[in-house]
């Protein structure tokens, strides 16, 4: 369509001309004394167009006459320039290639042309943080040759406040540097180094994922293990694991956290310093309530901390770990002392529910053993024995029918369950 119309003007202006000239009889008339010439008005017209297209291209040529030395210096500054990205992007490939040292002498190649551009007076937009970035990957390279003070040196350099950049240009470049030393040092075993370098970040660079990710890293190598659970938090919350790998990793920060509690009063502490959802996991819940009963704390308060997850056994079997069932009745086991008649309804009135349940059964027995109920215990324990897959729990049936069957005298049947109890460990 645009052509069509192009077409259309075309003919249109060569029928304007076509009659204009043909029919024009206007003449152009210039008297020089004593002269006197008279010149057809189509002639003057083209000698006026002629004398301006020539005069045009005349200026034109000069004037590019003029500017063949800018052009010239122009095109040596960006040869140079175009020197220095390739010199750049090569050291870049050889860095992921693993040619360290091919990757430090370009990164250097791209530093000598950016200080040959500077000190001749050019200034580059994208010069200081292509310097930024040279020094960075020839650290790198450094880094990975194990050359510290090559690696030291370029990061002074890298991290020179530009002169002629912008205020947030700078403040990132000086961000990603300080990120990457951050995980230098973790590499160098440097844990502290590490969040040094950290803690000069802003508060908005600190709580970006790959920063929170270097602090984790960093203060579990540290041993911090209170600042490693907070950091396993925020990047819960940022989503930078599954749900998962965050649940998995903030269990074992707090599991952590349990196991170096050397007295009651510290590990309840900790236990009530931690996030609600975090308290209703099954095994960490199980895993407090045995360091708790191994500091020696109240068996009331070790009940208590296993209420919950009991009543996830009882209520929704299923939805609990094998696992985590097993070390929930040795964890109650071992809490059984002064038990109360409120616990003992709780442990018989599940066991009456689930009268197949064999670790049931054998919690209910040795409940009933501390209430001296023996005979109640003799059958719960004679039925949950030979019943129980877990090999300590049904070494410690045995056990107790032993002691039951020696406290009333029965020698044959507590000889027959101490051997049953050896032949449960091997």
């Amino acid at each position: 369509m645009r052509a069509t119309l192009w077409l259309l003007a075309l003919f249109a202006v060569a029928v304007a001309s076509a009659l204009f000239a043909g029919n024009n009889q206007g003449t152009v008339t210039v008297f020089w004394p004593p002269w006197r010439l008279d010149l057809s008005l189509n002639f003057v017209l083209l000698a006026l167009a002629l004398a301006f297209t020539t005069l045009y291209a005349a200026l034109r040529a000069l004037a590019a006459l003029v500017a063949l030395p800018r052009q010239a210096q122009r095109w040596r500054l960006q040869q140079k320039e175009r020197a220095m990205h390739g010199a750049l992007l090569d050291a870049l490939t050889q860095l992921m290639s693993g040619r360290f040292l091919r990757s430090r002498k370009a990164a250097q190649a791209a530093l000598e042309q950016e200080a040959s551009l500077r000190g001749g007076g050019t200034y580059l937009p994208q010069g200081e943080a292509l310097r930024v970035m040279s020094h960075l990957v020839a650290a790198d390279a450094s880094h990975a040759l194990q050359d510290r003070s090559a690696r030291e040196q370029h990061l002074q350099d890298a991290l020179t406040p530009p002169e002629k950049s912008e205020a947030s240009l700078q403040q990132d470049l000086h961000e990603g540097v300080q990120l990457r030393a951050a995980r230098w040092a973790l590499d160098d075993r440097e844990p502290l180094a590490a969040l040094e370098g950290l803690a000069t970040l802003s508060q908005g660079a600190a709580r970006r994922t790959l920063a929170l990710r270097i602090k984790l890293k960093a203060t579990r190598l540290a041993q911090q293990t209170q600042e490693a659970l907070e950091t396993a938090r925020l990047l819960g919350k940022h989503r930078a694991f599954s749900p998962a790998a965050a649940q998995s990793i903030v269990r074992g920060l707090a599991s952590e956290l349990i196991r170096n509690a050397h007295d009651p009063e510290q590990l309840s502490a900790t236990w009530l310093a931690l996030d609600p959802i975090e308290r209703d996991m099954p095994g960490l819940a199980i895993h407090a309530a045995q360091r708790l009963a191994e500091l020696g704390g109240e068996p009331a308060q070790v009940r208590r901390w296993l209420e919950p997850v009991w009543q996830q056994l009882v209520d929704r079997p299923g939805e609990l770990d094998e696992l985590d069932a097993r070390r929930l009745v040795r964890a109650l086991e071992t809490a059984l002392d002064s038990l109360d008649a409120q616990w003992l309804a709780r442990i018989e009135t599940a066991q009456q529910a689930n009268p197949r349940d064999a670790r049931l059964q054998y919690l209910a027995g040795v409940a009933c053993m501390q209430r001296q109920l023996w005979g109640k215990a003799q059958q719960l324990l004679t039925q949950a024995a030979p019943k129980l897959q877990d090999a300590g729990l049904r070494t410690n049936a045995w056990r107790h029918l032993a002691q039951l069957a020696e406290q009333r005298g029965d020698l044959e049947a507590a000889l027959a369950a101490w051997k049953s109890a050896a032949q449960s460990k091997s």
